[in-house]
């Protein structure tokens, strides 16, 4: 008991020493660094609460073969040996990429069995047998476009061979890594993957979930408050992922909690495997309630068109204030009114003002001419100067002006009605979205979705008693599902695209405008008639 002792306080001793090294370790590269190589350290609770929630799932004993792909200064490790005695860890072989990290985890866990091989665990991999019972790991986050197009390459055709999966080129490097470490997983072999919550939303997460659903049984899914960010400098939501390397049963269920900690969740719901197969978006568990069961039929696309605002690729020279255009001497024909960026708006109803121009304390322009540099000359000397200032700023060799003719040739939007604002924040009653009455002749950046009548709303909309109500109905979208058609990052900020808007019922509206159900009905639209009945 003695002997034990000692060695839980030498571990508390190392684990001590590894914290104030792993600040010193981060702080020697810069937060934008950092971010590029998907470095972010797992708090030594938060993988002590692993590490207990696993072990109950473990046979108390079962010796431990232990695999960290992604072994930073060892947290899971330290983690491990507070949890087990020394002589169940049967082997343990930890992979680390940052030779500073690998001459730290030596330093530390060597003396403790922990073997750290210093390389890229997705061109090791082989080297290893499929023996490991337990793998415990938190992977790079390093995202797609910091991952050279042949070293993408080599892992899609890696990942397929391994588990015969097509892994969307969008996906960020530690969806390879569960894939290719699923070669060195043992049969009936546990494994806790703390990833980022996106590949639970996103279409390019849908390999994964498939993986999750089809190779593996999935156990648990544990998803953080999105606003209680788990690592630092990391704007991403966390969740723990927990399988077992063996079949999955059609009967199943999986438990999915939220909040709260991985021991003392928020909130939690058993969900059947069939529920997530058909499911397409899985952080819609656990409900927090039950949601309205309004008549889905109707949707808020099948009234509006719905478009991202103009992306115009450098807004700090294609959008300004009326006053500065007016001052460079820019010709009118050439600028349009646009709205300013939601956290300038204070007011979600836009009265039109002269010319069509909001009626705000300050009017925005968007830069807008289709006349090749060659036109324009002398007849047009500030107009000119003012192409030739983007050209010197590099303006037109940024990516979106590249691909347009002229590069100062905006996307072509007509005013919208309503409009929507693309990201925010809210909890509880309060929405994370805005929407907005433009009756201005403004237009929109992508900082907006827009919202066009289709023709069963056109001549309603019309009506400016009716279109009032359209906008309350909009309003009156209910904040829980705006939330779960939408997605969530780190710090709860949610964002939603179009065709999610889309999906939203449309029963706000259709409650305030009676109306509406007779013009649905008398419709010629087949596709929605048969919905409807």
């Amino acid at each position: 008991m003695i002997a034990e002792d000692i060695r839980i306080a030498r571990v508390h001793a190392q684990e001590r020493q590894r914290c104030d090294a792993q600040v010193q370790l981060d702080d020697g590269r810069s937060k934008l660094e950092r971010n590029r190589l998907g470095q972010f350290a797992t708090p030594n609770v938060l993988a002590k609460e692993i590490v207990t929630y696993i072990l109950g799932l473990l046979d108390d004993k079962e010796p431990i073969n232990f695999l960290e792909p992604a072994l930073g200064s060892g947290s899971f490790y330290s983690a491990l040996l507070q949890g087990v005695e020394p002589e169940r860890i049967n082997s343990a072989v930890g992979f680390e990429l940052d030779s500073r990290f690998v001459a730290l985890a030596n330093e530390l866990w060597s003396e403790f069995g922990l073997k750290v091989i210093e390389g890229d665990y997705t061109k090791l991999y082989r080297e290893l047998t499929p023996d490991y019972n337990l793998i415990l790991t938190n992977p790079p986050y390093v995202r797609h476009h910091h991952i050279d197009r042949y070293t993408k390459a080599r892992l899609q055709v890696e990942a397929n061979e391994v588990c015969e999966l097509s892994i969307n080129g969008l996906s960020g490097l530690y969806v390879y890594f569960m894939a290719l470490a699923h070669r060195n997983m043992k049969k009936d072999g546990l494994a806790v993957w703390l990833i980022p919550s996106e590949f639970m939303d996103v279409n390019y997460g849908a390999v994964l979930r498939a993986y999750l659903t089809k190779k593996v049984e999935l156990l648990r899914i544990h998803r953080f408050d999105p606003v209680e960010v788990q690592f630092d400098n990391a704007l991403v939501s966390s969740a723990v992922i927990v399988f077992r390397r063996s079949k999955p049963h059609k009967d199943s269920y999986i438990s999915f909690t939220l909040g709260g900690t991985l021991l003392e969740p928020r909130q939690t719901e058993e969900v059947s495997i069939q529920s997530l197969c058909e499911s397409r978006k899985w952080t819609t568990f656990p409900r927090s309630r039950s949601l309205p069961k309004w008549d889905k039929r109707i949707t808020i696309g099948d009234l509006f068109e719905i478009r991202r605002g103009v992306a115009t690729g450098a807004n700090s020279y294609f959008v300004m204030s009326k006053l500065k255009a007016d001052d460079l001497g820019l010709p009118a024909r050439y600028l349009k009114p646009v709205l300013p960026s939601p956290r300038y708006l204070k007011t979600d109803i836009i009265i039109e003002g002269v010319d069509g121009y909001p009626l705000l304390d300050q009017q925005m322009v968007l830069f807008d001419c289709d006349l090749p540099e060659t036109l324009i000359g002398d007849a047009h000397t500030q107009l000119y100067n003012y192409i030739v200032t983007g050209v010197e700023l590099g303006i037109n060799e940024r990516y979106l002006p590249s691909k347009r003719s002229p590069w100062y040739r905006q996307e072509q939007r007509s005013p919208a009605p309503f409009l929507s604002t693309y990201m925010g924040r809210g909890t509880g009653e309060k929405k994370p979205f805005r929407f907005i009455w433009n009756q201005s002749r403004a237009i929109a950046t992508n900082v907006y979705l827009l919202l066009y009548p289709k023709p069963l709303l056109k001549d309603i909309v019309r009506d400016y008693e009716k279109a009032t109500l359209i906008h309350e109905g909009l309003n009156f979208l209910e904040a829980d599902e705006l939330r779960e058609e939408g997605r969530v990052y780190g710090g709860g900020l949610y964002k939603i695209e179009p065709r999610e808007l889309k999906r939203m019922s449309a029963r706000p509206l259709i409650k305030r405008l009676p109306e509406l159900d007779r013009v649905i009905r008398e419709a010629e639209v087949p596709a929605l008639y048969n919905r409807l009945f």
